[in-house]
């Protein structure tokens, strides 16, 4: 890593202060100063890397995706495919997402990104730094209860690594708190939680109450007492009031999150992350990677409300997070910017908005909010250099050949200045 100076760059620094033309100096990993460039002097022991005007940003976050390795939405898939084949993609997947700007990424469920997180911490492989659940917790006829399998295929304390998504199935509240103790023996980093139905899940529907308020309440409490934090999944209104009543810190998804259910959501505090992206994806592409004809129906019946809802949320002042729900099945990894431009074309987002959700806000979910998301002192140098201005243009960001410079740590990981 060593000492580096980025310097003459358009800096945007997520903190909400109008972007300047600077330097930023980067010493073992973090960010030492930033400052005005013509305030400020570069020691003689720094390599300097001249940015020559382009932009400069904290690296993104998608705050809510999956690491399956997957590459269709055919239920057979993860029933035929050998499990390593699913590593072998993610692992390309996630070299994907890094050259696309991406720095960090919060796995909402999957037993293969809790292991290869290790992985990249240790710099065996490429990618983001991951934040992971690893098997969330489901109730029995959950969304996350495969329901055309039998349930001992399903619980991944009876039939480990079948699949890269599994579930621990619980009921009742001593249930669940052993089950998210069980979740962080194997490594998660917070626990996720099926608080409402699902679009992509057989037999149950979106609005579907899953979990009980004290069930809810039990799964935050174990999880508080080591210092961490629930992420539900909760499309139904129902499902959204309970988790915001339980303190659950991070909501997804929100498709009928109306006025009383934004209310509440307000009173906790909580991110929430739309994931539009994969409303798109599957509307666009779904029927032809093989999605069932259940999981079509409910996405076009869901869509058109869950625009309306996350406009209501940001008009209220709700904190908006990015997150695409993206598998590398439905939703390719390396096209993650796609959520920065629905925020602005569908929610009526500035620019400037969406790149603060795609970094400070979407860092509240990652728990790494004092470290990264900002390019201020003392913060990990997670920075990205982009030819062109996402505040002009968005879609800058979904070109990766604009992205030109990826640093993580201090370390590059990508250079195509020139």
């Amino acid at each position: 890593m060593g000492k580096i100076a980025l310097v003459n760059g358009l800096v945007f620094d997520s903190t909400g202060k109008p972007v300047f033309k600077g330097n930023i100096l980067i010493n073992e990993g973090k960010i030492e100063k930033v400052g005005k460039a013509n305030e400020m002097n570069i020691p003689d022991e720094y390599e300097i890397i001249d940015l020559k005007n382009k932009f400069v940003m904290p690296g993104m976050i998608d705050a809510h995706l999956h690491l399956t390795g997957s590459r269709s939405g055919k239920v057979e898939e993860d029933l035929i495919t050998p499990i390593g084949v699913f590593f072998a993609r993610a692992i390309k997947d996630l070299e994907s997402i890094i050259n696309a700007g991406f720095t960090t990424v919060v796995d909402a469920g999957s037993i293969i990104a809790v292991q290869l997180k290790e992985a990249i911490n240790e710099k065996t492989i490429t990618g983001p730094r991951i934040i992971a659940a690893g098997p969330v917790l489901s109730q029995t006829f959950g969304h996350g209860d495969t329901h055309y399998l039998p349930i001992e295929y399903v619980d991944y304390r009876t039939t480990r690594k079948l699949t890269p998504f599994m579930s621990l199935i619980c009921d009742g509240t001593d249930e669940c708190r052993k089950a998210t103790r069980y979740a962080f023996r194997e490594g998660a980093d917070f626990i996720k939680v099926m608080a409402s139905g699902g679009v992509l899940s057989q037999r149950d529907r979106p609005e579907y109450r899953q979990f009980t308020l004290e069930e809810l309440k039990a799964i935050v409490d174990e999880a508080n007492a080591v210092g961490k934090w629930v992420h539900s999944h909760a499309e139904g209104k129902i499902g959204i009031i309970n988790s915001a009543k339980a303190g659950i810190k991070v909501i997804a998804h929100g498709d009928m999150m109306d006025e009383e259910a934004a209310n509440e959501v307000l009173k906790a505090g909580s991110v929430v992350i739309p994931t539009f992206a994969i409303d798109y994806a599957l509307l666009e592409k779904g029927s032809e990677l093989g999605v069932p004809e259940w999981g079509m129906k409910k996405i076009k019946e869901l869509y058109e409300i869950h625009v309306e809802n996350a406009k209501l949320a940001y008009k209220m002042g709700i904190k908006l997070a990015t997150g695409t729900d993206y598998s590398g099945g439905v939703g390719k990894h390396g096209d993650n910017a796609m959520e920065l431009k629905l925020f602005v074309e569908k929610i009526g987002m500035k620019n400037e908005e969406a790149l603060i959700s795609s970094t400070k806000i979407a860092s509240e979910a990652t728990g790494l909010e004092k470290l990264i998301g900002t390019i201020e002192k003392g913060k990990l140098a997670d920075l990205i250099v982009i030819n062109g201005n996402p505040l002009d243009d968005i879609n800058v960001l979904l070109n990766k050949e604009n992205i030109q410079l990826v640093m993580k740590e201090g370390e590059i990981y990508k250079n195509k200045l020139t």
